[in-house]
C-alpha cells in the first residue's frame, strides 16, 4: 500500500474524527512505513466542524464577541481558510451553552448572524455555515436580524423574534439586509431532510431534546408555520416542503430565506472544499467510518458520500464502525468495499464505549495485516 486516505466521521460519544485519523495513521505507519497518508477529519456541521476544516486545510480561528443563545455577551469563533469562512452554529447557539436552562422558546440564533457578518466584513468571498447541535427554534430570525433584516409586530414595533414570538411577526423587511452579503457565496451544511414544520418538522422532532414540553412543541410549530407563510409572502419562496428547512430549529429555512444560501449535505460540502476528487488520485485504499452504520447512513452521510466519489475512480473503500445494523447491503452498490465493526465482545455500549480506542486499534491492525498478506 503506497497511498492511503483516511476520512472518518466521529464515533459520537467515544472518539473524535481527529482521534480516529491519528489511530489509523499510526497503524498504517507501523505496517506500511513508506505509505503516503492523507488524513481528513470530518464533522457533520455541528461542534468540531471548524477544527476539522482547519486540520484538513490549514487556516486560523478568528474570535469574535457575539450574542449567546440568551442574548448574553460571549466569545465565539469561525475558521478562516484563505477567503473562505467556516462557521459552526454550535459555537454560539449550541445546546451545551444552555445546559441547565434549556428553553427553545427563548433562545436566539443572533450570534450566528453576527459571525456571518464578521466574516463578510472581513472580505470573505465564501461562507460555509454548519447546522447542528443547536439550542434554538427561531427559524433563523435572530441571525437575520443581526444581518439587518427587520421584523415588525402588529403594532408596527420592531423586535428580534425568538421561538415563542415567531407567531407575533406581522411583517418582514429585507430592504436593510447588509449589502456585504450580496456578493458572497453562502453554503449551509445540513445533514437532515426534515421540513420546516409539521409532524416531521423542527419543533416536533427536535424540540423535546432542546427542552420543549408537549405544549411548547405545539406553540413552536405554529410559530414556524406562520413564519413559513410570511416568508412566502415577502420573498415568493414556498419553503413548506423543502427538505432540510427544519434543521437546527428551522435555521435551514432561515438560511435560504434571509441569506440566499444553498442547503447542501455536509459531506458533499467537505469533499468539495478539500478537493477530495484530486486528493484520492492514486490512492490504494480509503478508510472511512462512523459510530453506527445503519440505514440512516445510506441517506447521504459521510461513509456513503465518500463511497460514491471513490466508486467513480475505482478506489476501494474500507468502512470501520462501532456497530453495523442489518439491511445495509445497499452500501456495497454505493462504492463501499467492506465493513468492519470494532467491538470484539457482545457488550453493552456503556461498557464497550470505554474500550473504543483499544478496539479500534486492534481492528485496524487486523485489517492492515490482511492487506499486507495479500500484497
Amino acid at each position: 500500500m503506497k497511498k492511503a486516505v483516511i476520512i472518518p466521521d466521529s464515533f459520537k460519544g467515544t472518539l473524535t474524527s481527529r482521534e480516529i485519523c491519528a489511530i489509523i495513521s499510526d497503524k498504517i505507519k507501523m505496517h506500511f512505513p513508506h505509505c503516503r497518508i492523507v488524513s481528513i477529519p470530518v464533522a457533520d456541521g455541528g461542534e468540531g466542524s471548524v477544527d476539522c476544516f482547519l486540520a484538513a486545510l490549514g487556516g486560523q480561528k478568528v474570535f469574535e464577541r457575539v450574542s449567546s443563545p440568551y442574548f448574553e455577551d460571549m466569545e465565539a469563533f469561525y475558521g478562516l481558510i484563505g477567503d473562505t469562512a467556516v462557521i459552526e452554529m454550535a459555537a454560539c447557539a449550541g445546546l451545551p451553552l444552555v445546559e441547565g436552562r434549556k428553553n427553545p422558546s427563548l433562545t436566539t440564533s443572533y450570534g450566528v448572524g453576527q459571525l456571518i457578518m464578521a466574516a463578510a466584513k472581513r472580505g470573505c468571498k465564501k461562507i460555509i455555515v454548519g447546522l447542528g447541535g443547536s439550542s434554538t427554534n427561531d427559524g433563523g430570525c435572530g441571525a437575520a436580524a443581526a444581518a439587518g433584516v427587520k421584523f415588525y409586530d402588529r403594532q408596527g414595533k420592531e423586535f428580534i423574534p425568538v421561538g415563542k414570538t415567531l407567531i407575533d411577526i406581522d411583517r418582514i423587511d429585507l430592504t436593510h439586509r447588509a449589502r456585504e452579503l450580496n456578493k458572497i457565496e453562502i453554503i449551509t451544511m445540513c445533514d437532515i431532510d426534515n421540513p420546516m414544520y409539521g409532524p416531521e418538522g423542527a419543533a416536533f422532532v427536535f424540540g423535546p431534546q432542546k427542552g420543549a414540553d408537549e405544549k411548547m412543541v405545539i406553540d413552536l410549530d405554529r410559530g414556524l408555520e406562520h413564519l413559513c407563510r410570511l416568508i412566502e409572502r415577502e420573498t415568493r419562496r414556498n419553503l413548506k416542503d423543502v427538505p432540510g428547512t427544519g434543521a437546527a430549529g428551522a435555521m435551514g429555512a432561515g438560511m435560504i430565506a434571509f441569506f440566499d444560501s444553498v442547503l447542501q449535505m455536509g459531506i458533499e460540502t467537505v469533499l468539495d472544499t478539500v478537493k477530495f476528487d484530486e486528493i484520492i488520485a492514486g490512492a490504494d485504499m480509503i478508510f472511512t467510518g462512523e459510530g453506527r452504520f445503519d440505514t440512516q447512513s445510506l441517506r447521504g452521510k459521510v461513509v456513503v458520500g465518500v463511497g460514491k466519489r471513490a466508486k467513480s475512480k475505482n478506489i476501494p473503500v474500507t468502512v470501520i464502525t462501532g456497530g453495523a445494523d442489518t439491511n445495509i447491503e445497499k452500501a456495497y452498490d454505493m462504492g463501499i468495499s467492506s465493513i468492519f465493526t470494532i467491538n470484539r465482545l457482545p457488550e453493552d455500549f456503556e461498557i464497550s464505549r470505554h474500550k473504543s480506542k483499544e478496539n479500534l486499534q486492534a481492528t485496524v491492525d487486523n485489517i492492515l495485516r490482511l492487506i499486507k498478506s495479500l500484497e
